[in-house]
């Protein structure tokens, strides 16, 4: 439901007039549609929706509560065709994507992918690259000594005139250029350009209530996608699910000596991080005096296990911290 009109004589807000709240743990997520009706279903914030296209102007944020954390929801304007180029205050909109640590794109079920190829468009052009991981090119521009090329692995779909044709076009003629992986010549711009932002994306398409099952079914088997209805709150779980996985939360739970571990407030941090950074969360002068720990859940062989600084934790593991 993204009308294609223009917006420039709307009573837009600027979005950096809005004093969002400050939490002990932030994640944002980006709503890129107008539908309001997924913020004021997931969270208590009350958000104008309608039927028709455009309902929200301005920025409104609200605040998930979900396995202890307090996830910040963000429901931006809806873009048009051309908000790249400033239309409908289109970049003061996609400006706030890039700060996010996942894009949720709310789509309608009952139109087709146009306007998920529109808002991939307008995201591209201003450097977004949704659901796609940095390029594996080593570059670094020198003083002197020319093009330095080299690759680790059979090139494809470029070669060196090409990579030296780009690097021309940008003014570049002393570089080190290295190939880590069969990357396309749109790729190395990214990489020379180094303001490219690499973000997840979810993909959610709301109102599957009006159509038929099979469509339902070919919609939900694509990559990145879920299928929800709002209005009668269907597979909304599997959508806070979701999110929690793409944003890669694991929760820590601390424990003191003869005493059993604190469920009700926990550490919530990212997939891969070390006892070390479980340290600095618990306090900034930890790790300086940490001697061992022990810690309980499946990122051990066996429970209770002794660990060192580096060892990575998992979801809902117990740690012990003994200090020197």
């Amino acid at each position: 439901m993204l009308g294609l009109r223009s917006l420039d004589s709307l009573p837009w807000e600027r979005l950096d007039s809005i004093d969002l709240p400050c939490l002990e743990h932030q994640y944002f997520y980006y709503i890129k549609q107008f539908q309001s009706t997924l913020l004021s279903t997931l969270t208590s914030t009350a958000s104008e929706c309608a039927s028709y296209e455009f309902t929200t102007l301005t920025c409104i944020p609200g605040v998930i509560e979900y396995k202890g954390a307090n996830i910040q929801l963000l429901d931006l304007p809806g873009i048009i065709e051309g908000a790249a180029q400033g239309k409908g205050r289109g970049r003061q909109v996609i400006a706030v994507a890039r700060t996010a640590d996942l894009v949720l794109m709310m789509l309608d079920a009952t139109k087709q992918d146009v306007q998920r190829e529109l808002l991939e468009k307008e995201l591209e052009s201003v450097g977004i690259r949704l659901n796609k991981r940095k390029p594996n090119i080593y570059f670094k521009i020198k003083k002197g000594g020319g093009l330095s090329f080299n690759s680790t692995c059979n090139l494809t779909r470029i070669d060196e005139k090409m990579v030296q044709m780009i690097l021309h076009e940008y003014k570049i003629f002393n570089a080190e250029v290295l190939f880590r992986e069969d990357c396309t010549a749109d790729e190395l711009i990214d990489v020379i350009s180094a303001n490219r932002v690499y973000m997840p994306c979810l993909y959610v398409y709301n109102k599957v209530d009006q159509i038929s099952i099979e469509e339902v079914d070919r919609i939900a088997r694509q990559p990145h996608s879920v299928v929800v209805s709002c209005n009668m709150k269907l597979n909304l779980d599997y959508l806070l699910e979701t999110l929690w996985e793409y944003l890669a939360l694991i929760r820590v739970y601390t424990k003191k000596p003869g005493e059993p571990p604190d469920f009700d407030d926990g550490l919530i941090l990212r997939k891969g991080v070390t006892v070390e950074h479980v340290c600095h969360g618990i306090h900034r002068t930890l790790a300086a005096a940490f001697k061992y720990g022990l810690v309980w859940g499946t990122s051990t062989k066996y429970s209770p296990q002794r660990v060192g600084i580096h060892h990575v934790m998992a979801d809902e593991d117990v740690i012990q911290v003994v200090k020197k």
